[in-house]
């Protein structure tokens, strides 16, 4: 077994010891990844929606708020249609029917860590935010979008969009952990749904009004857009940035608490 090193004893027994953290992760990352590629028809969804939700947006508003100074459309809506993509991809439907399987079962009597069952499987939301990350900025750029901030605010766009579907991870991996239930773990995307819409999503937030503004000011996904769209314009915005990547790292201090502690309830249950 590739997570183990077998090893003779003095008296001729085998016994298997551990190999390092990293190894068990790639481990778990690479069968993962092999199985991502063996179905590229699951990814239709992922760039499907954003695409046509990117195309509707503009047509239906772009005339009417670039009545608005200062405001490229296109460029405003290149993060919603980002966010779209990465919100809810996950490996967990794997975990699911690892789970049914008694895959997981039989991983728990190896040597391997318990928690890199979890963090590999990250490994490969990664691997799948990113790539689903770039076909959305080619898209961008196919569209007339430009980054002010040059080639390291792509960087880091692309970092804030895979930060965030890795932050969100942690709650279908709940589901699937308490679950096992792979309708469950299908469903877990909807309760993206109020906080993707409840956002300057379509205005900037100065143009909302009444408690829609007053909700989308409490709503985390709001200084995700905001930092996002900042690195699209001319120069830095380090106050915009510090939030976004603030509301990344409390949505995954949230999930990622739910995830490590189902995992570590599935295990004692067996």
């Amino acid at each position: 077994m590739n997570r183990q090193q077998v090893l003779h004893n003095a008296e001729g027994a085998v016994t298997a010891k551990p190999v390092g953290v990293v190894g068990d992760i790639a481990t778990v990352a690479r069968r993962s990844i092999r199985s991502l590629l063996r179905e590229p028809e699951a990814l239709a969804p992922a760039l499907l929606i954003p695409t046509f939700f990117f195309v509707v947006n503009i047509g239906a508003l772009e005339t009417f708020v670039e009545r608005s100074p200062n405001i490229d459309y296109r460029a405003f809506q290149i993060p919603v249609a980002i966010i779209f993509a990465v919100t809810g991809i996950s490996r967990a439907s794997v975990l699911v029917i690892d789970i049914q399987t008694g895959y997981l079962s039989r991983m728990l009597v190896t040597p391997v860590r318990r928690t890199t069952l979890l963090l590999g499987l990250m490994v490969a939301d990664v691997v799948l935010a990113l790539g689903l990350s770039i076909v959305v900025v080619i898209m961008g750029f196919i569209f007339g979008v430009s980054f002010g901030t040059g080639p390291l605010g792509i960087l880091v766009f692309l970092g804030l969009a895979v930060a965030w579907s890795l932050a969100f991870t942690g709650f279908p991996y709940t589901v699937a952990l308490r679950t096992g239930n792979p309708a469950a773990v299908n469903s877990s995307f909807l309760i993206f749904f109020p906080f993707a819409f409840l956002t300057p999503a379509y205005l900037p937030r100065e143009l909302m009004t009444g408690w829609m503004q007053g909700v989308a000011t409490w709503n985390p996904v709001t200084y995700l857009l905001e930092a996002m769209r900042s690195l699209l314009s001319e120069g830095w915005d380090a106050a915009a940035l510090s939030k976004g990547i603030a509301a990344i790292g409390a949505l995954g201090l949230v999930t990622f608490t739910m995830a490590f502690r189902s995992l570590a309830r599935r295990v004692a249950t067996g």
